[in-house]
C-alpha cells in the first residue's frame, strides 16, 4: 500500500513540474507581456548573486563591468540548462512510477529520452513509451524555444544600442544634457526638427515593451564600458526637462510626447524589478540645486534664452520626480555609470 501511495505522488509531482517548468518556459519567451516567472527570477537572481561577489574585488567601474558584461549571457544560457535538468528529474519520477524499475534506471531512461541518444528506453508498457517519446518532444522544443528567441533578443538589444551610440556622440563621454542641447541648438533642432524627438519616442516605447517582455534585456551591457542604456535614457529626459523648465521659448509638443513617453517606460521597467515608487523605500534623487545651477549658466553662457533660475529648478525639479528614482533604481541593479548632471555621483559610484 504505501508503495503505491509513494508511486502516486511521484507520478502527480513529476507532471506538476512538467507542466510548471514548460509554462514557465512559454510565459518566460512566448508571452508578449511583462509576467514574473518564478523560475526564471530564482534562476537569474542566484546567478546575479555569484556575478556581484565577484565584480565587489574589482576596484574599478572598468573591472566590474567586465564581470558584469557576462551575467546576462551566462544567466540566458543557464535557463534552458535548469529547465532540461527539472524536465530530467520530473520524467525520473514518473518512469519510476510507472514500474520502470530502481530509481537509477528509470534516471538512464529519463536523461536518454531527454538528449535523444536512444541509449535506453522504457521496457515495461505502451505508456512508458509515450512518456519517453513526449519526454524527447519537450526537451527538443525547450531547447528550440531559446534558439528561436535569441536573433529576437540580440536584434533589440541592437536597435537599443544604435540610439545610445548615437547620443553618445551628440552629448559627449560625459553623458552631459546640457552638452546635448547645445548639439540641438547647434542643429536648428529645439524647435525646428521634430524627428528627433519622435526617434526618441519610439526608442521608449521599444524599451517599455522589450525590457518587461524580455526583462534580461535590462541586463545585456553596452559594447562600450562607459555607455549605458540607462543612462542614455536619464540624458534625455533630463535634456527635455531641462528644455521645459529653463529655456524661455515656446512648447515643443513633440517633446511632451517623447518625455512622458520616457517617463512610462522607466516607471514600468523598474516596477517590474520591484521598484516602490514610495518616496520613503526608493532611492534618491542624486540631482542637487547646486548641480543644476552648474548646468543653468553652461545654457546661458551657450547663448540661450533662459527664464530665471529659481522658477526654472521649481518646474525641473517637479519634472525629475517623474522619473528621477525609476533611473537610479535601474542605474544600480543594472551597476551602470551614474547618469547626467551629477559627475560627483558618478565618481563616487565608481569609488564604492
Amino acid at each position: 500500500m504505501l508503495d503505491i501511495v509513494l508511486r502516486a505522488l511521484a507520478l502527480v509531482g513529476g507532471i506538476f513540474l512538467v507542466i510548471s517548468t514548460l509554462f514557465g518556459a512559454v510565459r518566460s519567451f512566448v508571452l508578449p507581456r511583462n509576467d514574473n516567472v518564478l523560475l526564471s527570477s530564482w534562476v537569474f537572481r542566484s546567478i546575479r548573486v555569484l556575478f556581484s561577489a565577484v565584480a565587489s574585488l574589482g576596484r574599478t567601474y572598468a573591472q566590474r563591468d567586465r564581470v558584469m558584461a557576462l551575467y546576462a549571457p551566462i544567466g540566458l544560457i543557464m535557463l534552458p540548462i535548469v529547465w532540461l535538468a527539472l524536465l530530467s528529474v520530473s520524467y525520473t519520477l514518473i518512469f519510476w512510477a510507472l514500474g520502470e524499475g530502481h530509481l537509477g534506471r528509470c534516471f538512464r531512461i529519463s536523461n536518454s529520452s531527454l538528449l535523444t541518444l536512444g541509449s535506453e528506453e522504457p521496457s515495461h508498457n505502451m505508456w512508458a513509451n509515450i512518456v519517453s517519446y513526449s519526454e524527447a518532444t519537450l526537451g527538443l522544443l525547450l531547447l528550440t524555444l531559446l534558439i528561436s528567441y535569441l536573433p529576437t533578443m540580440y536584434q533589440a538589444f541592437s536597435r537599443r544600442e544604435q540610439t545610445v551610440a548615437r547620443l553618445d556622440l551628440r552629448a559627449g563621454g560625459k553623458a552631459s544634457a546640457t552638452e546635448l542641447i547645445r548639439w540641438l541648438d547647434r542643429t536648428n533642432a529645439l524647435q525646428d526638427n521634430p524627428q528627433q524627438w519622435q526617434d526618441w519616442e519610439q526608442w521608449f516605447i521599444e524599451i517599455e515593451e522589450t525590457h518587461t517582455s524580455l526583462p534580461i534585456l535590462s541586463f545585456f551591457r553596452s559594447p562600450q564600458p562607459g555607455r549605458s542604456w540607462v543612462t542614455t535614457a536619464g540624458v534625455i529626459l533630463d535634456t527635455a526637462a531641462l528644455i521645459t523648465s529653463s529655456l524661455d521659448q515656446q512648447a515643443n509638443p513633440h517633446l511632451q510626447v517623447c518625455f512622458k513617453a520616457g517617463c512610462v517606460a522607466l516607471n514600468r521597467v523598474a516596477r517590474f524589478f520591484k521598484f516602490e515608487e514610495d518616496a520613503a523605500h526608493s532611492p534618491e534623487d542624486p540631482i542637487t540645486r547646486a548641480s543644476f545651477a552648474r548646468a543653468h549658466e553652461q545654457l546661458r553662457e551657450a547663448g540661450l534664452d533662459l527664464h530665471p533660475e529659481d522658477e526654472a529648478w521649481k518646474q525641473y525639479h517637479e519634472l525629475r520626480r517623474r522619473y528621477s528614482r525609476a533611473v537610479v533604481h535601474l542605474a544600480r541593479i543594472t551597476m551602470n555609470p551614474g547618469s547626467e548632471l551629477d559627475n560627483d555621483w558618478l565618481a563616487n559610484k565608481d569609488n564604492g
